[in-house]
Parts: C-alpha cells; structure tokens; sequence
C-alpha cells in the first residue's frame, strides 16, 4: 500500500467560508478547504460547481469577496499569482500557459531566465531545462519549439515548470487529461515523491478511478459549495452521488440496434493515406451505429479524421457520402454533405470563446438564415434557445461570452451548432475530455439520439470503457493503419490494447475495393449531394431499441465492466492514451 498522509499532520493551508461572485453568478458560496503538507487532497465536482474559481482564488487569480485564507497558520491576502508563488503556492492550470513559438527551454523559465553580465544565459538555460525534464521524467529536447511537440508532451512540460518552482502547496488542474498511462505512472510516481517530501498537493481530476490510487481525502464541491469531505477510498458510487445530488444508474447508456440490423452506409473512406501520418485507412460508418476510433498516442486518429472532414489534406484514397465522393480538403463540400466534426481541442479550434453562447450556437447555420447579406438573427436566436434547451447547457444567459461557461457546458455548445445544422454524419473527438461524469451521460444519451433518428457517429476517445461501452464497433490503429476491428460487445481492454501495441491482427475493415466506398465525385453545390434527414430515414427505417442492448450483459463485458470500475487494476490506466487538457470552467 502506498503511504498515506498522517491524519494528524499540520495543515499548511485552509480556507474557511470563501464566497465569489460575478455578474449574475455565485460560483463560490462558503467553502471550506483545508490542506495537509504531504498529502494529496482531491478536489471533486461535477463542471461548474467551482473547482476552477476555488484554484483560482488560492493561486492569486481571483480575489474572494468573502472568507479567509490562513497559510501556515496565518491569514494571507493574495493581491495576485505573483503573491502566491512567493508564499511557495504553485499552479498548473488545465489552459496551458504556454508560448508556442518559444521552446521549451525557454517556456520552463519564462519570465525568470539565468543570466550572466545581464544578458540570458542560454547554454545554461537549455542545461538547467535538461535536468528539470529529466527529473520531471518528461522525454523531450528542451531546445524544441513549443508548437512542434503534441498535447500530451506540452501538458507534461507544463508540469515540469511548476515542479522546477519547489513549491510547498502544488495545486494541479486535471494534469493527467492529456496523458498516456505510461506518462500518468511516471506523474504518480513524481507526486508521491513529493508528498513524500512534505508538499502538500490539491488534486482535480474527472477521472474517478485516478482517486484512490493517488489521493488521501476528498473535498466534493457542489453548486458552488462545499458538501462533503470523505477519504479517498470512498466507492464510486457514493462518489457520484455526492458530486450530482443523484444516483447515476448506468454510466454507458448505449442503446442501438445497429449491430444487428446495420443501416445503409452514410461515411465511407477507402485507402486514406498522407504521408508520414497514416496510410491506407479504410472503414464506413452506416446509418444508426456508433464506430469507434481506437489507439495509443500518436497512432493517427485525429488526424484521418481531420482528413476526412476535410480540415487537412492526404494524398491518396478517397471519402465519400451516401456513396458520392467527396473533394479532399473542402470543409465546405464536408458540410454541405452533411457531415459535423466536434475537434478534440474544443477551445482552439470548436469555439470563438469571446463570442456569446448564441453566436457559438449558430456558428454552422449562420450562412443559410443569411438572406441578401443580413442574418435572420430571431431565427437564429430562436433555434439558439431551442437547442440550449434541449441539451441543458447551464448560463446565464446566451448573450454571456462562452469562455464563461464550464467545460461540459462549452462543449454541450459545440455539440449543439451541429444539431441545429441537422448532420447526417457527426465526428466526435474526444468528446468527454474534461468533463464530469453527469455531463458525460447527458452527452451519451444525445449519441444515442442521434443513432435512433438514423445518423451516423464516429467516435475518437482515448477511454477504454467509453470506448466499449459506447460504440457498436471499435477500430483500432496503430502507427497510422486500421490493425483491426472488433465487435464492441465482445470487446475487452486488453483486446483493444492488444491490437493498439501491434501485438495481433483482428479481421480486416471494410475493403477498400468495396463498390460502396468506389463512388463518383459530389457536386458540393448540389443540395442532393448532403445526407438529409429523408435520406436516412430511408437507409435506415425506424426500430425500436433492444432492450437488453443498452445493459451489455455478455460474460466478456461484464468482465470488462469489472476491470473498468476497479480502482486498483493497471490496466484500467490505460483509458486515457491520448487525451488533451481542457478547462473546468468556474
């Protein structure tokens, strides 16, 4: 067993009835924290219950308007996070602070480089970065730009800068988001030497099963207060409970008769290649079904299916709808056809986080309500409001900029632009990264929706019952190429990390020969060339769920099952190989 906090060790931190308000919102309304040096004290809540606003206040960002903090046993006031780096309180924010045209050297001590004759001292720089990533344990040459390396390394070179501060209070913001299970090991490894040390670290996560394997006590935030403080080996049930006010009865309400009765194929991609990033990619998606994209770090799903969306370019294949080929690299000729994507970086590239909640909202309907170069704008409003309804996307208000919302919430936002847009064909990446465990199934049961009205989803995500629990087929890819297919109620963790490593071939996907993937080039002015809601309700008539489907009872899912609830088991680490930070929102 791993050492614990002791129960009666000095608290370097507590916080005692903190309030914060901001134009027509409490986000903090009496809460009470407090932090023992050298334990691990998780901060738990659903989005928008005021994780984000607490980490904010005891980092200097924000100033409370009421309640105290008392560090070492004396009140403090934080006029700002220059302040609270003085007092020995770092940060590491999910929004990674980060310049990318800099390199990593250089982010690790931004705004305090090494100098010498007061010029920067670059070579000792660049050595001083090399010993802070070996000992963060964070593979990468710290003479590389920022913008070259992915998420998950970025993620991990942030950690590395805050760890290089020797801070006495290490507050993380979902550090393990974007990280493999490998790199959420070696992070571990480095927060229990910390702990071990004395240092006292606050610990968000929406990931239940990282709580008892890391943590010492939890702290549940709810509505912007504080409702429980439990240990970390509280089950995930009362977990749940305590987060929501409710029991969640089923975390993978997947319900579809797809697998048995496939609808008509609405995506096909046949032999997608670009070089360097995949090669001879082929599957299709067909009318009510769910498919999943699979894999490790770097194995190339999020960029098939940027490619596919038309977003980025390939050189060779071919994507086509409802068997009409589509251009390569036209996100219009995508949109007109009637295919969505939901990125997987949804603040860079799914939002204008400076626009309104509204505006977000009709970002993809914005052309057609616009008549003789003016916008419909009551339409607009009108199907805004319909669709924000509709999902429960908690605001203010829909003229509020959606950078004010919490993470679930902006990414109700994206998913609703597509649903007002009516695609036949929406690609989710990572499509509950970052969010809380009442969001995700909310989410779930859209997906579900969706596939009953006869659309297609294709999904990428990084977690391994996600994946088994919400999809009617998994694909899974490694180094760029499809290695196999698996039929997602059979499937297990292993067999998909199996395939993910390389360590066994399953049958192929769709053929790339097939003659519904060989299709003639859409015309993407042609309004016949988008799939229509008539279009599927054609491919793929109307039926009724099964109902045993939506509980996957099989001996190998229960197993699954099993496997993914067990805080203890190593494997369930691997649920998050490719996964991007994103922000709690207050």
């Amino acid at each position: 067993m791993e050492p614990q906090a002791e129960p009666d060790a000095p608290y370097v931190l507590r916080v005692a009835g903190v309030r914060k308000t901001f134009p027509g919102v409490v986000a903090l309304d009496g809460v009470d924290f407090d932090l023992r040096a050298g334990e691990v004290h998780v901060l738990l809540g659903e989005n928008g219950a005021g994780k984000s606003t607490l980490i904010k206040v005891l980092s200097g960002a924000h100033r409370p308007d009421a309640g105290r903090i008392v560090l070492d046993g004396a009140p403090v006031r934080l006029s700002g996070p220059r302040d609270a780096e003085r007092l020995g309180i770092a940060t590491i924010y999910q929004e990674l602070a980060q310049v990318p045209e800099l390199s990593v050297a250089e982010n690790l001590f931004l705004g305090r480089p090494p100098r010498r004759l007061g010029l920067v001292d670059r070579r000792r720089m660049v050595a001083d970065a090399a010993r802070l990533l070996d000992r963060a344990g964070v593979p990468v040459d710290p003479r590389a730009r920022i913008r070259d390396l992915g998420i998950a390394h970025r993620q991990l070179v942030e950690i590395a800068r805050a760890l290089g501060r020797d801070a006495r209070v290490l507050i993380m913001d979902e550090p393990t988001a974007a990280l493999t299970g490998a790199e959420v090991d070696r992070l571990f490894h480095r927060v229990r030497a910390l702990r071990a040390n004395g240092v006292a670290v606050v610990f968000i996560t929406h990931h239940l099963e990282e709580i008892a394997v890391i943590g010492d006590r939890v702290t549940v935030l709810r509505d912007g207060r504080s409702v429980a403080q439990v240990p970390a080996q509280t089950d995930r049930d009362t977990l749940v409970r305590l987060m929501v006010g409710r029991a969640i009865e089923q975390q993978y309400p997947r319900a579809s008769s797809a697998p048995d009765r496939p609808g008509r194929p609405l995506l096909s991609v046949a032999g997608l290649t670009r070089a360097g990033s995949f090669h001879d990619v082929s599957f299709e998606v067909r009318a009510g079904e769910v498919v999943a994209l699979a894999g490790l770090v770097g194995a190339g799903r999020t960029e098939v299916v940027r490619a596919v969306f038309g977003a980025d370019p390939y050189d060779a294949g071919s994507v086509a709808v409802l068997g009409r080929r589509l251009p390569p690299h036209d996100v219009g000729a995508a949109l007109r056809a009637g295919i969505g994507l939901v990125p997987e970086d949804r603040k860079g590239q799914g939002l204008l986080l400076d626009a309104s909640v509204a505006d977000n909202l009709g970002l993809v309907t914005l052309r057609g309500a616009t008549r003789a170069g003016l916008v419909d704008r009551a339409a607009q409003r009108a199907a805004a409001t319909r669709v924000a309804d509709r999902l429960a996307i908690r605001t203010v208000g829909l003229d509020h900029p959606v950078r004010t919302l919490s993470g679930g919430n902006q990414q109700k936002v994206v998913i609703g632009k597509w649903l007002l847009a009516e695609s036949g064909v929406l690609i989710l990446d990572e499509p509950t990264r970052g969010i809380d465990v009442a969001a995700k199934v909310e989410i779930y049961r859209l997906v579900n929706e969706l596939t009953a009205a006869g659309r297609a989803v294709l999904m990428v995500s990084s977690d391994l019952p996600e994946v088994l629990g919400m999809s009617d087929r998994v694909l899974v890819m490694a180094q760029g190429r499809i290695a196999g297919e698996l039929d997602a109620r059979e499937a297990t963790q292993d067999a998909v990390m199996a395939l993910a490593v390389g360590a066994t071939t399953a049958h192929s996907p769709t053929d790339p020969a097939d003659p519904a993937v060989r299709a003639n080039t859409t015309n993407p002015s042609d309004p016949a060339d988008r799939v229509h809601p008539a279009d599927i309700d054609r491919a793929n008539p109307a039926e009724p769920a099964r109902p045993g489907k939506a509980t996957r009872t099989s001996e190998a899912t229960k197993a699954t099952r099993s496997k993914a609830t067990d805080k203890t088991n190593k494997t369930d680490k691997t649920n998050k190989t490719d996964k991007k930070g994103d922000s709690d929102g207050r």
